[in-house]
């Protein structure tokens, strides 16, 4: 309770009115990511033109269907800002004062970004565009399909996604020499000759089994389909639903050094490794290593980056 006698203050309660320079604030966390709150500063910096970052903390984690956002507040020399990522995004505090709102609007916004068309219309070429651009006219066709003729006609199409498919593949891909080399529309041995090349040992034994597998059903069942008199929308439906499933499992595959690379930290050997990019390091800039578990990193300097953020 305040005393009434103190300097006329009546109120029940009394709020210091100073607050702690955000530069200072940092030194009583106590828990600090400083390479990550690093690369969230340069973030905010490049898009929030203009503004230098004074303090950079990680409020809390969302695990949303399976993925992590971190939810990150950052003070500028002007504003005040969330930085959540998977995507990275930043939203202005003045805008966005509710947490809650901002990491639901962000999810929502990053599903309608993940969702865009990556086809001929997507923003950014892909080598796999000439199959996405096959797959769309056979959906395109399915809307308006009536007859079998109709149906049949899409399982043309979906057979030369499925050759371009593989075509795309073959490019991307060096294959051991073969006795004899299948003919290119030999859809069901060259998905097996290129599964056995990027699942090779004893370890990959059953995803070789279900990729080719699922290459061979898939493939027989759009070849049915093309000389189907009967052809109807169901089984058309199903046939799409297949060839996008080889396709996303092809790209996936092809794609698995990149997505499954891990390594582990040379101290503790957890693989929460993250990676960051230091301008400063050589004259370009370069990437280096930390672990989010005991803080061990690569790079390459002799400065704290604690004691640098303090100074």
């Amino acid at each position: 309770m305040a005393n009434s006698d103190d300097e006329g203050v009546n109120s029940e309660c009394v709020v210091a009115q100073h607050t702690v320079p955000s530069e200072i604030i940092r030194r009583y966390s106590p828990s600090r990511d400083p390479h990550s709150e690093a690369d969230i500063a340069r973030y905010v910096e490049i898009e929030a033109d203009g503004e230098r970052v004074k303090h950079v903390e990680k409020v809390k984690e969302e695990i949303v269907f399976g993925e992590a956002h971190e939810i990150w507040d950052v003070i500028t020399d002007k504003n005040r800002w969330w930085v959540i990522t998977n995507l990275t995004n930043l939203y202005s505090q003045q805008h966005f004062p509710s947490l809650d709102y901002t990491i639901s609007f962000h999810i929502g916004l990053m599903a309608r970004l993940r969702s865009r068309p990556i086809g001929a219309s997507s923003i950014e070429p892909s080598p796999f565009d000439d199959i996405f651009r096959r797959s769309e006219q056979a959906k395109y066709r399915f809307d308006t399909a009536t007859e079998a003729e109709d149906f049949q006609a899409i399982g043309v199409q979906l057979r030369e996604c499925l050759l371009s498919l593989i075509a795309a593949l073959r490019r991307r891909s060096t294959v051991d020499p073969l006795p004899e080399s299948p003919q290119d529309a030999n859809f069901i041995a060259w998905s097996a000759i290129l599964v056995d090349q990027v699942c090779p040992g004893s370890r990959n034994k059953e995803l070789r089994q279900y990729l080719k597998g699922t290459a061979r059903d898939t493939w027989q069942l759009v070849n049915w389909l093309t000389h189907d008199r009967s052809a109807n929308k169901t089984a058309t439906g199903i046939a799409i639903h297949g060839c996008d499933t080889i396709v996303g499992h092809s790209i996936a595959v092809f794609e698995r050094e990149r997505v499954d690379h891990t390594d582990q930290c040379p101290l503790c050997n957890s693989r929460d490794i993250r990676r960051h990019f230091d301008p400063a390091i050589a004259s370009d800039g370069d990437y280096f290593e930390s672990c989010g578990k005991c803080g061990w990193d690569s790079h390459p300097g002799l400065t704290d980056l604690d004691d640098e953020a303090e100074q």
